[in-house]
């Protein structure tokens, strides 16, 4: 763990930055393109430790698989000419690769364990091994297969019909990517849509998927081919520094290449609601994920209540939008959102008590929080909790507050945003 101070003296924003590569999308990139026949080459991939970890599992399975910063290139023989792993796949920090894994090797021929870092090992695993045992998995586990490590006997799968009980984009793509290998054909139904990621990125890779009025559909016994996948911008990286936009001022910040996929862009329609000063340029794009360049100015904000079906479309972004209601005029509620206590940490309690600490005025609710602005912010150390998105926050907190800002751990941050702290010094005006 590095602690950082950050002393940025209000400073104004100004400048173009081009944000990683999408952090779901990548996993996802690499996992199918392992899982296809053939070779696939991806680009704009996020070359973070998280999607690392992803590599690394693949690896372990024998899959071949070169990485030149952010072009990967993946050739495998398919699913059936996997090896059997003569060690534990380390999935690190990572809930997709852990969570996404499951599915996948559940629907093998040969036995596997799989672990990941302290924070992985709090988070539950039960609502993905729960319909995956429905299908016939044979997993095992901590209390049962709620908790890592776990260990799984691949074997022949049977299709489900699967209603989720949560919005979760993780539960969802575990449950598909098994149903690949069922037999059968395994339906998902979505009462609250998640981000649609793996449907589309399905479709790409030749699968033979239907998406219909939250109903997903996938035959078993399908075989993928390899193809190309380029990576949009990730658009809960790029939330940062829209947030820091609108709330320093006499900003303005242009993002490049950002991914508006409609299941993840709640940030956006959060961030307009409130009043923020947006240009959206959606670009022409062959790819499956849509993208623009959007620009953003400093803004008058004014609260607001985020609930009900936005929730999913930007679990992520919470942290940062909680910021951005410290600044707005009047009161913001963010409700419906319990799914923040099993995220890297409980995000809930780990936002009221940083912001807390910088002198905002919220309070903590049982699925979510009130934050009361515009409040003037103060410099204090802060715990990001090994959580890279609460890092973040903090740091740009940092740029309106009165006095500095240190934080515990700037290398969490690594997780999903290696080059943030260069973005950020390159906007400082």
């Amino acid at each position: 763990m590095t602690a950082k101070l950050l002393a940025y003296h209000q400073p104004r924003l100004e400048g173009i930055v081009t944000v990683p590569g999408d952090k779901s999308i990548s996993h996802r990139a690499v996992m199918f393109g392992a899982i296809a026949k053939g070779k696939t080459t991806v680009t704009g991939f996020l070359h973070g430790e998280d999607c690392l970890s992803t590599i690394d599992c693949f690896r372990k399975l024998g899959v071949d698989i070169f990485v030149d910063g952010t072009n990967v290139e993946i050739n495998s023989p398919g699913m059936d000419g996997w090896q059997e792993p003569k060690e534990v796949l380390y999935t690190g920090n990572s809930g997709t690769t852990t969570r996404l894994m499951l599915g996948i090797l559940a629907g093998t021929n040969f036995h596997s364990v799989m672990t990941g870092d302290a924070s992985i090992g709090k988070r539950p695993m039960d609502r993905v091994t729960k319909p995956l045992r429905q299908m016939g998995a044979l997993i095992s586990g901590r209390e049962g297969g709620k908790y890592t490590p776990l260990a799984i006997q691949g074997t022949s799968l049977k299709a489900i019909d699967y209603t989720m009980p949560v919005a979760s984009a993780q539960v969802k793509s575990a449950i598909l990517l098994a149903g690949l290998k069922a037999e059968g054909t395994t339906i998902v139904r979505e009462k609250e849509i998640s981000r649609d990621h793996t449907e589309r990125m399905l479709k790409q890779f030749g699968a033979n998927i239907e998406v219909k009025d939250g109903v997903i559909s996938i035959e078993g016994g399908q075989e993928l081919y390899g193809t190309h996948i380029d990576v949009p911008g990730d658009i809960s990286s790029a939330a940062f520094f829209l947030v820091a936009g609108a709330i320093v001022q006499n900003s303005e910040v242009v993002l490049k290449n950002v991914g508006i996929n409609p299941t993840r862009a709640g940030i956006i329609e959060v961030m307009e609601q409130m009043g923020a000063n947006l240009t959206i340029n959606q670009e022409k794009t062959e790819a499956a994920e849509p993208t623009a360049t959007i620009t953003v100015r400093t803004s008058y904000l004014k609260g607001t209540t985020i609930e009900g079906e936005i929730i999913p479309r930007l679990i992520d972004e919470i942290p940062i939008i909680a910021l951005l209601a410290t600044q707005a005029e009047g009161t913001t509620i963010i409700r419906d959102a319990e799914e923040l206590k099993v995220k890297e940490t409980d995000r809930i309690a780990a936002v009221v008590t940083e912001l807390e600490k910088l002198g905002a005025d919220i309070t903590a609710t049982d699925d979510g929080m009130i934050i009361n602005g515009p409040t003037s912010l103060k410099g204090a150390k802060l715990n990001t909790y090994g959580d890279h998105r609460i890092g973040m926050m903090a740091a740009i907190a940092s740029l309106i507050t009165d006095s500095p800002v240190e934080i515990d751990d700037a290398d969490c941050i690594a997780v999903s945003y290696p080059t943030f702290f260069e973005h950020l010094d390159s906007l400082i005006k």
